[in-house]
């Protein structure tokens, strides 16, 4: 009798401990989320402000393509980062109320290797489509340009 009542108040605190976890990985989960929403704003923003930029013409397209490739590789690493936390939020969730293993321990990297590479994510296709689409219309900024400079 008095086991089955330690057993149930063990059940009731990692019930609670797992409710707790879950609040802290999904409020990781949205800064992640956030943190690549601000990316792809800073990204269109300085692309467009290195194509602005007047400098040498020669080299003005190219120089657009830094921010872009920067910020392209951040936005899969937050990706990649979040990812994981998805993986340690259903860990949690499948696991919590049989162990208190890796009780409150929001270290993610241990399901590194049950995602995506960082590279497959860059060209995954919300991502691929975004920053390519960004990339086309720089490479089509160039051809209009060489064509309005050398066709005077």
């Amino acid at each position: 009798m008095k086991g089955d009542d330690e057993n149930m108040e063990n059940k009731e605190s990692l019930k609670k401990y797992m409710i707790k976890e879950i609040e802290l990985i999904q409020n990781i989960i949205k800064r992640m989320a956030y943190n690549s929403f601000m990316i792809k704003g800073w990204a269109i923003t300085l692309v467009v402000v290195s194509l602005l930029l007047k400098g040498t013409e020669k080299y003005q397209i190219w120089i657009a393509f830094i921010p872009l490739l920067i910020f392209w590789f951040l936005d899969a690493y937050f990706l990649w980062q979040e990812r994981m936390y998805r993986r340690l939020y259903e860990w949690v969730i499948k696991n919590r109320l049989k162990t208190e293993e890796y009780l409150f321990d929001m270290n993610a990297y241990r399901f590194k290797d049950k995602v995506q590479s960082r590279v497959r994510i860059m060209f995954s296709i919300t991502l691929g489509w975004f920053y390519g689409s960004i990339a086309i219309l720089i490479i089509i900024y160039a051809l209009v340009l060489s064509t309005t400079k050398g066709g005077c």
